[in-house]
């Protein structure tokens, strides 16, 4: 029985090897140079101005929000897809249903103008 895991066993230590390897040349080998540039924060492909304490429209939350919810409805739909079969018309009925709400909650949001970016 632990004979079947011995594979993967072996993957990990290969695993972890190589990663330590690499780690362990990069740094005996990798050089640090630190210069005024490379020690400046940059995100998101925006150079930094100002300070961090700057206030952020609330508009922007409300649409990370947005997206965060439809988004995560897909971890719904993908358990449905895969046994789709088994569940007949039934199944079909009750994502309908469920893509349904949905739509009418996106087509809320997009009456109330929380998808407009002004």
């Amino acid at each position: 029985m632990l004979v079947d895991y011995l594979p993967i066993l072996v993957h990990l230590v290969l695993a972890v090897g190589l990663t330590a390897a690499l780690l362990g040349a990069h740094a005996l080998l990798g050089g640090r140079r630190p210069t005024p540039a490379k020690v400046e924060p940059y995100e998101s492909g925006m150079w930094a101005i100002g300070t961090a304490r700057e206030r952020v429209p609330i508009r922007y939350y409300l649409i990370a929000m947005l997206f965060i919810l439809f988004d995560l409805e897909i971890v719904f739909l993908f358990p449905w897809a895969v046994v789709f079969r088994r569940l007949g018309v039934f199944g079909l009925v009750e994502m309908l249903v469920f893509v349904g709400v949905l739509g009418l909650g996106l087509l809320y949001a997009w009456k109330r103008q929380a998808l407009e970016w002004q």
